[in-house]
């Protein structure tokens, strides 16, 4: 990446942290520098001399910027892991604020409708891996996960199946034989199981068809199917909850061909 495009890009992301345009342009522009004037700074990152004051200030007050008194003043970028711990901290006391604020929002529960019977779908692989540790970490009674795309069965999933409850049984059933070791391997505790859906596998490499990703069974009433886009290799997701839902009644009859034949 040339060097323009990484002063954009830190701008940019500058901006997403919550500064204004004219405030990142000017905290990139004194990273670049070991301490510059208004002018300078102005020079550098083409801000009007007349805002670089207005912004640098606002930079000062977030702890990014110090300030020489002098004539003229001379202005200071923080170091680079100061001032990335800084906006880390303001960035999570947002986060903070934001979930108390939410938190604290009455919900109309007359308009809400039942949740028995509930569908739900997302995109993207981060979201799906954040609903499927969420829905891990909330098991009771048993987890049933199917490892169909073997891409998906990474080292934080790994490390979060080791640390569910003991108290839960943890069934993971896998496309092949070779994973099922694998798996049995790196999770000890787990009932392992080849999951007997040749369904799960396309036999044909160069196939255009998207490719079941994962299957996770919560406590026999709540189930997270996602599939694999082969054009983009995006991962979609469909969830549902209740013990009467027909997605999670099908996928507690497929899903126990495997676990029958790890019985038998």
């Amino acid at each position: 990446m040339e060097t323009v495009d990484n002063i954009q890009e830190a701008v940019e992301i500058l901006q997403q942290l919550g500064l204004k345009e004219y405030e990142a342009q000017c905290f990139v522009g004194l990273s670049q520098v070991p301490s510059a004037t208004a002018k300078k700074i102005s020079e550098i990152t083409d801000v009007p001399r007349t805002r670089v004051y207005d912004a640098v200030r606002v930079l000062e007050s977030k702890g990014l910027v110090e300030i020489q008194h002098s004539s003229p003043q001379r202005f200071r970028a923080v170091s680079l892991s100061e001032a990335t711990e800084t906006l880390r901290d303001q960035y999570d006391a947002r986060v903070d604020r934001l979930h108390d604020a939410l938190d604290s929002i009455q919900m109309d529960t007359d308009a809400d409708e039942s949740s028995i019977q509930e569908i739900w779908s997302m995109t993207g692989s981060t979201a799906i891996e954040q609903r499927t540790n969420t829905l891990l970490s909330q098991a009771e009674t048993e987890i049933v996960f199917v490892i169909a795309d073997e891409s998906l069965f990474t080292d934080p999933l790994v490390a979060k199946l080791n640390e569910t409850d003991q108290e839960v049984d943890l069934l993971v059933g896998a496309a092949s034989e070779s994973v099922r070791t694998h798996v049995q391997d790196v999770i000890p505790r787990a009932t392992t199981f080849v999951s007997g859906l040749e369904w799960l596998q396309e036999d044909d490499a160069n196939t255009d068809e998207t490719a079941i990703g994962r299957l996770v069974l919560v406590d026999r009433s709540t189930i997270l199917v996602s599939s694999i886009v082969p054009s983009t290799g995006e991962e979609q997701a469909i969830f549902g909850e209740g013990f009467g839902n027909g997605l999670v009644v099908i996928a507690r009859r497929l899903m126990s061909q495997g676990q029958f034949t790890a019985d038998n």
